[in-house]
């Protein structure tokens, strides 16, 4: 393997934390070329120290000079610090970066990974939410450029590891029957429904496997997360809905599976450590040492399956109906949940309120098909004010 140049997109988050771990496992294989993060300074620091990227980006505007001034005096002022979320996209585009990490969570992501995209960039895709903004402009804009996808979930990268050799991202495999696409349940699957509207914000962030931000933990409460990624896997896998079966396995053991027409299914098992998908994709198409511990067969005593029950889940109901519909759907979805959750963990909406606030903004919007970037943008917009005035009904 030849040394890399990688830009991470969002390094203070739990997946960039990740992926500076697997770099510094391989040295000679990666050169950071440039970090980002949104307002943490005090962890950008530290990494900034030991990776010596040459640009760093911090979207708000008076922590970036705040870093600046930190940064002088020390070995490492000679960083090249921007601010803005442009910058984003101007990092992302770097000639001497081969491989782009999309980790920023939300939407705030879209537009720095499509631009990696066009590019032609190897694009490690952990930001789920700009491919269901984007859809298929963003699958037209990999195929045109040539860019590599590859998908860092662990449910979808699961999927990639299955599939045959020399897969490529957004190509169907006909070989393969349906997608079996893996739940834990998150933290309430047991739970009686009429509780669920007491549910806190503690508990919704406190997942039993893995170890997310908060938005994300809260979307596998509600299994929006699993939604989200099952309009992902239709997308990468070029696969309609009701060839990806969606399963509850508690145990995380399982991270997905993929059924052939022969009757085979394959399926990829590991401990639930995000570095195990993160270096599948940097080494790719080899391997290398994760640093996650190897999964003990003999400490699994059971592997447990369910049909997810959508009464209890209705996030996931939601999904299958938006990535049925089609057009700019996914992208209002998105959007309404991303201000629903974020309500939840104010304190404004009960955890029950968030699909009831997706739902009713849904209805504003017929399946208009998302001709270019821009209407995308302008939905993801609309239906983000509509949510917050459905959240202001809520508690009026």
């Amino acid at each position: 393997m030849i040394m890399k140049g990688i830009c991470i997109l969002g390094a203070t988050g739990s997946i960039g934390v990740s992926t500076l771990d697997v770099v510094a496992r391989h040295p000679e294989l990666y050169n950071v070329v440039a970090l980002t993060a949104n307002t943490n300074i005090g962890d950008l620091f530290p990494q900034c120290l030991q990776h010596r990227p040459e640009t760093v980006v911090i979207v708000d505007a008076d922590k970036a000079r705040q870093f600046q001034e930190k940064i002088t005096g020390t070995p490492i002022s000679d960083i090249e610090v921007l601010s803005g979320s442009a910058a984003l996209e101007q990092v992302a585009v770097l000639d001497n970066v081969d491989s782009v990490m999309a980790a920023i969570v939300g939407a705030a992501g879209l537009l720095p990974t499509l631009a990696a995209a066009k590019a032609g960039k190897t694009v490690l895709l952990a930001n789920k939410e700009a491919l269901v903004m984007s859809g298929d402009i963003f699958m037209q804009e990999v195929a045109k450029s040539g860019a590599q996808l590859l998908p860092i979930d662990s449910e979808h990268n699961a999927i990639f590891q299955c599939m045959p050799h020399g897969y490529q991202s957004g190509v169907r495999a006909v070989s393969a029957r349906r997608i079996l696409l893996t739940a834990s349940g998150g933290p309430f699957r047991e739970m009686p429904l009429e509780q669920l509207q007491h549910v806190t914000p503690e508990q919704a962030v406190a997942h039993p496997n893995w170890d997310m931000g908060k938005k994300i933990s809260v979307d596998s409460a509600t299994m929006m997360n699993k939604g989200l990624e099952l309009i992902e896997a239709c997308l990468l896998f070029n696969m309609p809905s009701e060839k990806i079966q969606v399963v509850i396995h508690p145990q995380s053991v399982i991270h997905s599976m993929v059924d052939y027409v022969d009757g085979t299914v394959l399926a990829q098992m590991g401990n639930p450590d995000m570095r195990i998908p993160i270096a599948h994709a940097m080494a790719w198409p080899e391997r290398f040492s994760s640093g996650a511990e190897p999964l003990n067969i003999f400490d699994v005593e059971r592997l447990d399956f369910a049909t997810p029950d959508l009464q209890r889940f209705p996030c996931l109901r939601l999904a299958y109906e938006a990535i049925d519909a089609g057009g700019i759907m996914p992208a209002v979805l998105n959007a309404a949940n991303e201000i629903a959750v974020a309500a939840f963990l104010d304190g404004q909406i009960r955890f029950t309120g968030i699909p009831q606030v997706i739902e009713r903004c849904m209805k504003n919007f017929s399946a208009d098909e998302a001709g270019n970037l821009e209407s995308i943008l302008q939905v993801d917009r609309q239906a983000r004010d509509i949510s917050r005035k459905i959240i202001q009904e809520i508690n009026s």
